[in-house]
């Protein structure tokens, strides 16, 4: 069943579903732990939307436009979400400026306007300098779990799924690049399931210098992504209409720390670009 649902290559799928390949690390603290190339690993913090108050929501395109404290990219509202799918590639982190900085890279459901998220997604972070890049699942409020078994690298083109049977959540997450992937399932009664999501994130420390994130198929090349399903829609981003929600990441000051391109013609795709001078 998954397997149809997915849009990504099959052999990953069958390696996600041999639960013996599957290695992970509980975070630590409040927030997730690189599996540190460096020095020093620093708590990270995934967590839902922090809408920003600052300046009104406004219409563009068809598109509402808003502002966040945490995340820039994409969501769509909607109710009974059962699946989003996504695929982005890794960012490579400039550490000069801010050695010790943090930023995720994810599709998820819920936490747009709700306290949880289900989400699974990639980290491209600087630790006292030096770049560490790994890949995690989230059943936020529950803290986070690092994937060992799934390597990453800057350039790799990842994929994941979050599906929704009835019952429980399961997440898969796999490294198109390097063939290697997981999946894992959890049950969660107090999910909303009122959103889906395509995120960078700022989540707890300075924001990491990512320049520009490529989320979607026409980046990508993996099929069937960004793609959510809902009690009313099945589609890509923009097929949601006048639901789909841009979201730039601000400071509390309303500088720009993050900003998401116009979606592509055909609705599936956009970059984030960082500007957190």
């Amino acid at each position: 069943m998954l397997s149809k649902l997915l849009g990504i290559s099959g052999v990953t799928l069958l390696l996600a579903l041999s639960s013996g390949l599957a290695q992970e690390a509980s975070f630590t603290g409040s927030g997730a732990v690189a599996p540190s190339a460096g020095p020093v690993a620093i708590p990270r913090q995934h967590g839902p939307r922090q809408a920003a108050n600052l300046h009104p929501d406004r219409v563009i395109g068809g598109v509402t436009v808003t502002e966040s404290n945490n995340w820039s990219g994409y969501a769509v509202t909607g109710a009974l979400f059962t699946q989003a799918r996504g695929s982005w590639i890794v960012p490579a982190v400039d550490c000069n400026a801010f050695p010790n900085s943090s930023a995720s890279f994810w599709v998820g459901i819920d936490g747009w306007d709700n306290v949880t998220v289900e989400q699974s997604g990639t980290d491209s972070d600087c630790n006292n300098g030096e770049p560490a890049y790994y890949a995690w699942y989230e059943f936020a409020p529950a803290g986070g779990v690092t994937i060992s078994s799934v390597p990453v690298s800057a350039g790799d083109r990842m994929s994941a799924l979050i599906f929704y049977n009835g019952s429980e959540f399961t997440v898969t997450i796999a490294n198109e690049t390097a063939g290697k992937s997981y999946i894992k399932s959890h049950p969660l009664g107090s999910a909303k399931r009122a959103s889906a999501e395509w995120i960078a994130e700022m989540n707890g420390f300075e924001l990491s210098d990512f320049g520009t994130v490529s989320f979607g198929g026409d980046y990508t090349f993996v099929r069937g992504t960004n793609y959510a399903a809902d009690s009313a829609t099945s589609g890509q981003i923009g097929d949601f209409g006048g639901h789909v929600w841009q979201s730039i990441m601000v400071d509390g000051n309303g500088l720009v720390e993050a900003v998401p391109s116009s979606l592509s013609a055909d609705g599936s795709s956009f970059t984030v670009t960082w500007e957190a001078d």
